[in-house]
Protein backbone atom coordinates (compact mmCIF):
# COMPACT_ATOMS: atom_id res chain seq x y z
CA UNK A 1 0.00 0.00 0.00
CA UNK A 2 1.36 3.43 -1.03
CA UNK A 3 -0.07 6.26 1.84
CA UNK A 4 0.16 10.09 1.49
CA UNK A 5 0.84 11.11 4.98
CA UNK A 6 -0.91 14.96 5.71
CA UNK A 7 0.74 16.42 9.22
CA UNK A 8 -1.21 19.39 10.06
CA UNK A 9 0.04 20.01 13.42
CA UNK A 10 -2.32 19.31 16.77
CA UNK A 11 -1.58 17.36 20.06
CA UNK A 12 -0.35 14.11 18.23
CA UNK A 13 2.88 16.07 17.42
CA UNK A 14 2.99 18.83 19.87
CA UNK A 15 6.10 19.24 22.37
CA UNK A 16 6.37 21.06 25.68
CA UNK A 17 7.32 25.02 25.40
CA UNK A 18 7.51 27.97 27.99
CA UNK A 19 3.67 28.90 27.01
CA UNK A 20 2.48 25.24 26.84
CA UNK A 21 2.36 22.83 24.46
CA UNK A 22 2.86 23.76 20.78
CA UNK A 23 3.06 22.20 17.02
CA UNK A 24 6.37 21.27 16.28
CA UNK A 25 7.58 19.77 13.02
CA UNK A 26 10.31 16.97 12.50
CA UNK A 27 6.89 14.58 13.75
CA UNK A 28 7.96 12.31 10.54
CA UNK A 29 11.18 11.44 11.81
CA UNK A 30 9.00 10.48 15.30
CA UNK A 31 6.79 8.33 13.14
CA UNK A 32 9.28 6.31 11.35
CA UNK A 33 11.49 5.64 14.11
CA UNK A 34 8.18 4.08 16.00
CA UNK A 35 6.93 2.17 13.10
CA UNK A 36 10.69 0.97 12.63
CA UNK A 37 10.70 -0.45 16.40
CA UNK A 38 7.38 -2.05 15.95
CA UNK A 39 7.72 -6.41 15.83
CA UNK A 40 6.95 -7.37 12.88
CA UNK A 41 6.96 -3.67 11.29
CA UNK A 42 3.83 -2.20 9.40
CA UNK A 43 4.56 -2.67 5.59
CA UNK A 44 3.23 0.56 4.03
CA UNK A 45 5.03 2.43 1.95
CA UNK A 46 4.64 5.74 3.25
CA UNK A 47 5.39 9.54 2.32
CA UNK A 48 4.87 12.50 4.58
CA UNK A 49 4.03 15.94 3.85
CA UNK A 50 3.67 18.90 6.43
CA UNK A 51 0.76 21.62 6.15
CA UNK A 52 2.69 24.28 7.00
CA UNK A 53 2.00 26.82 9.35
CA UNK A 54 1.52 24.01 11.56
CA UNK A 55 -1.32 24.33 14.11
CA UNK A 56 -2.73 23.95 17.41
CA UNK A 57 -6.45 23.20 15.67
CA UNK A 58 -7.91 25.79 17.70
CA UNK A 59 -6.73 28.09 15.08
CA UNK A 60 -8.39 26.05 12.38
CA UNK A 61 -10.25 27.95 9.85
CA UNK A 62 -11.19 27.52 5.57
CA UNK A 63 -8.29 28.37 4.58
CA UNK A 64 -6.99 25.67 5.89
CA UNK A 65 -9.51 23.34 4.94
CA UNK A 66 -8.77 24.77 0.84
CA UNK A 67 -4.68 24.02 1.49
CA UNK A 68 -5.79 20.66 2.93
CA UNK A 69 -8.22 19.79 0.23
CA UNK A 70 -5.71 20.82 -2.21
CA UNK A 71 -2.70 19.07 -1.09
CA UNK A 72 -4.97 15.60 -0.92
CA UNK A 73 -5.97 16.51 -4.71
CA UNK A 74 -2.73 17.01 -6.13
CA UNK A 75 -0.81 14.00 -4.17
CA UNK A 76 -3.86 11.23 -4.98
CA UNK A 77 -3.89 13.07 -8.54
CA UNK A 78 -0.01 12.66 -8.91
CA UNK A 79 1.40 10.45 -6.85
CA UNK A 80 -1.07 7.05 -7.56
CA UNK A 81 -1.56 6.99 -3.67
CA UNK A 82 -3.79 4.43 -2.37
CA UNK A 83 -4.80 6.25 0.62
CA UNK A 84 -4.48 9.46 2.53
CA UNK A 85 -4.11 9.67 6.71
CA UNK A 86 -4.15 13.57 8.21
CA UNK A 87 -3.29 13.82 11.40
CA UNK A 88 -5.10 16.64 12.75
CA UNK A 89 -5.68 18.16 16.24
CA UNK A 90 -8.63 17.18 18.05
CA UNK A 91 -10.68 20.81 18.75
CA UNK A 92 -11.51 20.95 15.25
CA UNK A 93 -11.26 17.51 14.12
CA UNK A 94 -14.94 16.54 13.42
CA UNK A 95 -15.32 20.01 11.53
CA UNK A 96 -12.25 19.16 9.32
CA UNK A 97 -14.03 15.92 8.81
CA UNK A 98 -17.26 17.21 7.69
CA UNK A 99 -15.64 19.92 5.41
CA UNK A 100 -13.17 17.51 3.51
CA UNK A 101 -16.08 15.49 3.13
CA UNK A 102 -17.47 17.41 0.78
CA UNK A 103 -14.53 18.91 -0.68
CA UNK A 104 -13.56 15.81 -1.72
CA UNK A 105 -16.92 14.15 -3.04
CA UNK A 106 -16.06 11.45 -5.68
CA UNK A 107 -12.16 11.04 -4.83
CA UNK A 108 -11.45 7.57 -5.48
CA UNK A 109 -9.85 6.72 -2.74
CA UNK A 110 -10.17 6.87 1.02
CA UNK A 111 -9.27 9.84 3.71
CA UNK A 112 -8.77 8.80 7.39
CA UNK A 113 -7.91 11.31 9.77
CA UNK A 114 -6.76 11.32 13.11
CA UNK A 115 -4.98 12.82 16.36
CA UNK A 116 -4.70 12.18 19.75
CA UNK A 117 -5.49 13.30 23.55
CA UNK A 118 -1.83 13.22 24.69
CA UNK A 119 1.55 14.30 22.43
CA UNK A 120 2.87 11.10 21.19
CA UNK A 121 5.98 10.28 23.77
CA UNK A 122 3.74 11.32 26.73
CA UNK A 123 3.19 8.93 29.05
CA UNK A 124 0.17 7.03 28.80
CA UNK A 125 -0.66 8.96 24.96
CA UNK A 126 -3.16 7.26 22.88
CA UNK A 127 -0.81 8.77 20.04
CA UNK A 128 0.71 5.80 18.32
CA UNK A 129 -2.30 3.51 18.83
CA UNK A 130 -4.80 6.02 16.96
CA UNK A 131 -2.09 6.38 14.58
CA UNK A 132 -1.23 3.12 14.11
CA UNK A 133 -4.54 1.55 13.91
CA UNK A 134 -5.46 3.88 11.60
CA UNK A 135 -2.63 2.84 9.26
CA UNK A 136 -3.69 -0.88 9.80
CA UNK A 137 -7.66 0.21 9.17
CA UNK A 138 -6.38 2.05 5.62
CA UNK A 139 -4.16 -1.27 4.76
CA UNK A 140 -7.18 -3.61 5.71
CA UNK A 141 -9.26 -1.47 3.49
CA UNK A 142 -11.48 1.41 3.74
CA UNK A 143 -14.24 2.48 1.38
CA UNK A 144 -13.64 5.90 -0.61
CA UNK A 145 -14.57 8.75 1.40
CA UNK A 146 -13.66 10.75 4.22
CA UNK A 147 -13.35 9.01 7.71
CA UNK A 148 -12.40 9.66 11.28
CA UNK A 149 -10.36 6.91 13.31
CA UNK A 150 -10.34 7.47 16.93
CA UNK A 151 -9.71 5.07 20.22
CA UNK A 152 -10.33 1.70 18.02
CA UNK A 153 -13.25 3.26 16.47
CA UNK A 154 -13.85 4.01 12.46
CA UNK A 155 -16.15 6.65 11.81
CA UNK A 156 -17.89 8.82 9.05
CA UNK A 157 -16.48 12.19 8.60
CA UNK A 158 -19.69 13.33 8.03
CA UNK A 159 -21.54 11.98 11.39
CA UNK A 160 -18.87 12.59 14.32
CA UNK A 161 -18.69 14.96 16.56
CA UNK A 162 -16.38 15.39 19.84
CA UNK A 163 -18.40 15.08 23.01
CA UNK A 164 -15.49 15.00 25.68
CA UNK A 165 -12.52 17.23 26.05
CA UNK A 166 -10.51 14.77 28.01
CA UNK A 167 -11.23 10.84 27.43
CA UNK A 168 -9.58 9.08 25.09
CA UNK A 169 -13.01 7.86 23.70
CA UNK A 170 -13.51 11.58 23.14
CA UNK A 171 -15.19 11.20 19.04
CA UNK A 172 -18.51 9.42 18.40
CA UNK A 173 -21.19 9.09 16.13
CA UNK A 174 -24.53 10.03 17.58
CA UNK A 175 -27.71 8.07 17.07
CA UNK A 176 -29.89 10.64 15.17
CA UNK A 177 -32.27 10.40 13.26
CA UNK A 178 -31.18 9.93 9.51
CA UNK A 179 -33.88 12.23 7.17
CA UNK A 180 -33.24 13.05 3.44
CA UNK A 181 -33.04 11.43 -0.14
CA UNK A 182 -29.77 10.10 -1.76
CA UNK A 183 -28.73 12.14 -5.24
CA UNK A 184 -28.94 9.66 -7.52
CA UNK A 185 -25.13 11.21 -8.61
CA UNK A 186 -22.40 13.60 -7.36
CA UNK A 187 -22.35 16.52 -10.31
CA UNK A 188 -19.45 17.34 -11.41
CA UNK A 189 -19.73 21.31 -9.88
CA UNK A 190 -19.91 19.60 -6.98
CA UNK A 191 -16.86 16.99 -7.11
CA UNK A 192 -12.92 16.85 -5.95
CA UNK A 193 -11.31 18.37 -8.89
CA UNK A 194 -13.48 21.77 -8.01
CA UNK A 195 -11.87 24.23 -6.07
CA UNK A 196 -14.11 26.09 -3.52
CA UNK A 197 -13.51 29.96 -1.99
CA UNK A 198 -13.93 31.13 1.30
CA UNK A 199 -17.78 31.83 2.29
CA UNK A 200 -19.46 33.66 5.04
CA UNK A 201 -21.37 31.14 7.04
CA UNK A 202 -23.03 32.63 10.49
CA UNK A 203 -24.64 30.28 13.39
CA UNK A 204 -27.14 31.37 15.70
CA UNK A 205 -28.26 29.15 18.69
CA UNK A 206 -31.95 29.71 19.85
CA UNK A 207 -32.02 30.49 23.46
CA UNK A 208 -34.85 31.80 25.84
CA UNK A 209 -34.69 35.18 25.09
CA UNK A 210 -32.55 35.47 21.54
CA UNK A 211 -33.87 38.80 20.03
CA UNK A 212 -34.14 39.81 16.08
CA UNK A 213 -31.44 42.52 16.41
CA UNK A 214 -29.00 39.36 17.25
CA UNK A 215 -29.55 37.74 14.19
CA UNK A 216 -30.31 40.89 12.46
CA UNK A 217 -26.44 41.86 13.37
CA UNK A 218 -25.19 38.55 11.93
CA UNK A 219 -26.70 38.91 8.91
CA UNK A 220 -25.79 42.61 8.52
CA UNK A 221 -21.92 40.87 8.26
CA UNK A 222 -22.82 39.83 4.69
CA UNK A 223 -23.67 36.44 6.02
CA UNK A 224 -24.03 33.98 2.62
CA UNK A 225 -25.95 31.46 5.23
CA UNK A 226 -27.50 31.45 8.38
CA UNK A 227 -27.69 28.12 10.29
CA UNK A 228 -30.40 27.92 13.03
CA UNK A 229 -29.41 25.82 15.96
CA UNK A 230 -33.42 25.29 16.56
CA UNK A 231 -35.01 23.51 19.84
CA UNK A 232 -35.81 19.94 19.37
CA UNK A 233 -37.70 18.92 16.03
CA UNK A 234 -36.98 22.53 14.70
CA UNK A 235 -38.60 24.62 16.68
CA UNK A 236 -37.96 28.34 18.01
CA UNK A 237 -39.58 31.47 18.59
CA UNK A 238 -42.93 31.50 16.78
CA UNK A 239 -44.03 34.75 18.34
CA UNK A 240 -41.53 36.58 17.68
CA UNK A 241 -42.90 38.51 14.44
CA UNK A 242 -39.56 40.60 14.52
CA UNK A 243 -37.52 37.79 14.41
CA UNK A 244 -39.45 35.86 11.93
CA UNK A 245 -39.49 39.18 9.82
CA UNK A 246 -35.12 39.16 9.61
CA UNK A 247 -35.18 35.92 8.90
CA UNK A 248 -38.09 35.93 5.95
CA UNK A 249 -36.05 39.73 4.65
CA UNK A 250 -32.65 37.55 4.43
CA UNK A 251 -34.01 34.92 2.80
CA UNK A 252 -35.60 37.03 0.35
CA UNK A 253 -32.17 38.85 -0.64
CA UNK A 254 -30.72 35.25 -1.21
CA UNK A 255 -29.12 34.20 2.20
CA UNK A 256 -29.44 30.63 2.66
CA UNK A 257 -31.77 29.70 6.05
CA UNK A 258 -30.50 26.11 7.42
CA UNK A 259 -31.71 24.24 10.67
CA UNK A 260 -30.52 21.91 12.70
CA UNK A 261 -31.45 20.67 16.18
CA UNK A 262 -29.56 21.08 19.12
CA UNK A 263 -30.09 17.69 20.69
CA UNK A 264 -27.22 15.77 20.58
CA UNK A 265 -29.33 13.12 19.11
CA UNK A 266 -32.19 15.27 17.60
CA UNK A 267 -33.14 16.02 14.08
CA UNK A 268 -35.37 18.63 12.42
CA UNK A 269 -38.96 17.92 11.36
CA UNK A 270 -41.02 20.79 10.16
CA UNK A 271 -44.77 20.89 10.68
CA UNK A 272 -44.94 18.72 13.90
CA UNK A 273 -45.38 22.36 16.23
CA UNK A 274 -46.69 25.20 14.65
CA UNK A 275 -43.88 26.61 15.87
CA UNK A 276 -41.50 24.87 13.58
CA UNK A 277 -44.01 25.48 10.64
CA UNK A 278 -43.89 29.21 11.85
CA UNK A 279 -39.83 29.44 11.37
CA UNK A 280 -40.28 27.29 8.01
CA UNK A 281 -42.19 29.72 6.76
CA UNK A 282 -39.13 32.23 6.65
CA UNK A 283 -37.68 30.31 4.35
CA UNK A 284 -35.86 27.99 6.63
CA UNK A 285 -34.89 24.20 5.27
CA UNK A 286 -34.23 21.27 7.24
CA UNK A 287 -30.56 19.84 7.86
CA UNK A 288 -32.49 16.82 8.85
CA UNK A 289 -30.66 14.64 11.09
CA UNK A 290 -27.27 15.84 10.27
CA UNK A 291 -25.26 17.49 13.25
CA UNK A 292 -23.53 21.86 13.20
CA UNK A 293 -19.73 20.05 11.39
CA UNK A 294 -21.96 18.36 8.65
CA UNK A 295 -24.26 21.72 8.43
CA UNK A 296 -21.12 23.92 8.21
CA UNK A 297 -19.07 21.73 6.14
CA UNK A 298 -22.18 21.06 3.68
CA UNK A 299 -23.17 24.75 3.24
CA UNK A 300 -19.44 25.66 2.85
CA UNK A 301 -18.79 22.95 -0.10
CA UNK A 302 -21.99 24.10 -1.70
CA UNK A 303 -21.84 27.94 -1.33
CA UNK A 304 -17.73 27.96 -2.04
CA UNK A 305 -18.51 26.05 -5.30
CA UNK A 306 -20.24 29.33 -6.61
CA UNK A 307 -23.84 27.73 -6.48
CA UNK A 308 -27.13 30.02 -5.84
CA UNK A 309 -29.51 30.26 -3.05
CA UNK A 310 -31.80 28.01 -4.99
CA UNK A 311 -29.38 25.47 -5.88
CA UNK A 312 -27.53 25.21 -3.04
CA UNK A 313 -30.93 24.49 -0.79
CA UNK A 314 -31.72 21.51 -3.52
CA UNK A 315 -28.33 19.45 -3.03
CA UNK A 316 -28.41 21.03 0.75
CA UNK A 317 -32.18 18.91 0.99
CA UNK A 318 -30.12 15.65 -1.03
CA UNK A 319 -27.78 13.27 1.07
CA UNK A 320 -24.46 13.49 -0.89
CA UNK A 321 -21.84 11.48 0.92
CA UNK A 322 -23.86 9.40 4.08
CA UNK A 323 -24.50 12.82 5.89
CA UNK A 324 -28.28 12.27 6.09
CA UNK A 325 -29.41 9.18 5.42
CA UNK A 326 -28.00 5.67 6.42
Amino acid sequence: MKLFVLYTGGTIGMLQTAQGLAPAGGFDVRMGEHLRSLSPPIDIDWQFHELLPLLDSANMSQANWLAMRDVIVEAVTKGAFDGVLVLHGTDTLAYSAAALSFLLLGLEVPVLLTGSMLPAGAEGSDAWGNLLGAMQALQAGVSPGVHLYFNGQLMHGARVSKLRSEAFDAFTVQSRHRVGERADSVPAALGYRVRRQPVNIAVLPLYPGVLASHAEALLNTGAQALLLECYGVGTGPSDNAQLLAVLKQAHERGVVLAAISQCPQGHVEFGVYAAGSALLGTGLISAGGMTREAALGKLFGLLGAGLNQRDVERWFALDLCGERVS
